[in-house]
Parts: C-alpha cells; sequence; structure tokens
C-alpha cells in the first residue's frame, strides 16, 4: 500500500485488490448510488475490475487518481477521494466519497483540503474543478468551504442532466 499523504487524522493511499470489499460497500452505499450512479459494482470481482480500470490504470497513466481513505489510527477506510483526470472536462477534478458513518466528522473536508494542496504542489496541477450532482449540499459546501466557485451548470457529454460545476 502506497501512501500519498497524511493528515492529522486520515490516510490517503493507493488502492489494492485487497481494498475490493470495502469498494463493494462503498459504491452500494446510499449516498453513492444517489449522488454519483449505480457502477454495477456487486461482487468481489467487479470491485477488482473496478480498481484496476479505474484508480489503477489512472495511477499509472496521469501519476494521480481516487485514493483511499482510512482513519491513520484504526486503518479502517472510511471513503476515496481524488484526482481524476476527465476528456470531457477543461482540468482534473477533485472528488470524493464517504460511508455513512463517516458522514459530519469533518473528514470530507479535510481530505479534500489534503488532496487539493497534493494537487498544486507536488503534482503542479495549477487548476481543479469539480462536479456535483444538484442537491448535494454537503459536496456543495466542502467545495465553497475550500474556496472553489460556482460556474454555470453544465451537461456531459453522454448525459442530459446538468451538474453543477466548480473551479479552484
Amino acid at each position: 500500500m502506497a501512501i500519498i499523504l497524511q493528515t492529522e487524522r486520515l490516510t490517503l493511499s493507493e488502492l489494492t485488490l485487497s481494498d475490493a470489499p470495502f469498494i463493494v460497500a462503498l459504491l452500494n452505499s446510499p449516498g453513492w448510488l444517489k449522488y454519483i450512479g449505480d457502477k454495477g459494482v456487486r461482487s468481489i470481482s467487479d470491485a477488482e475490475r473496478y480498481i484496476l480500470n479505474g484508480p489503477v490504470k489512472s495511477y499509472l497513466e496521469n501519476g494521480y487518481g481516487l485514493w483511499l481513505v482510512s482513519l491513520t489510527a484504526t486503518s479502517i477506510p472510511i471513503g476515496l477521494c481524488g484526482i481524476i483526470k476527465r476528456d470531457t472536462l477543461p482540468t482534473p477534478d477533485i472528488g470524493y466519497a464517504l460511508m455513512p458513518d463517516a458522514y459530519g466528522q469533518g473528514y470530507a473536508h479535510e481530505i479534500t483540503l489534503a488532496v487539493y494542496r497534493h494537487a498544486v504542489s507536488v503534482l503542479k496541477i495549477p487548476s481543479l474543478c469539480a462536479i456535483v450532482t444538484p442537491g448535494n449540499t454537503r459536496s456543495v459546501n466542502v467545495l465553497l468551504k475550500l474556496g472553489f466557485t460556482q460556474q454555470p451548470d453544465i451537461v456531459l457529454p453522454g448525459s442530459t442532466d446538468e451538474v453543477l460545476y466548480f473551479i479552484s
């Protein structure tokens, strides 16, 4: 497990195939399904494919991707956070998702701030964007607290739904 960074309470590390059981749980959690969407990950083998074809592929191609967020004190995974390069957006975007029992404890702000600083100072990415499903007020508040500014809503290619769009 390659550690990317640590904050006071959280550790960010590269996903490995051993994280597949957690990925099944996270990607089927109510918040993920409501605000990110159903990725069809129902089994350990589905999760392993998701890890290899998404985050691990991104680590190799871009030097970044979605990373595992764990509590430093216990190593218990609580979510994902990272940077995603999408061909449909002008800059890489920051994203995160936490398990419901991790909501409301300041973890989202703590880890997104650390990832944003890492992107700028270590990865030398001058600007990030973010997309948020309408109604996801928790994520909007996290982005505003980070200093992102809301832009006009956009529709991503292949979709008919508008998403909220932010830039740093």
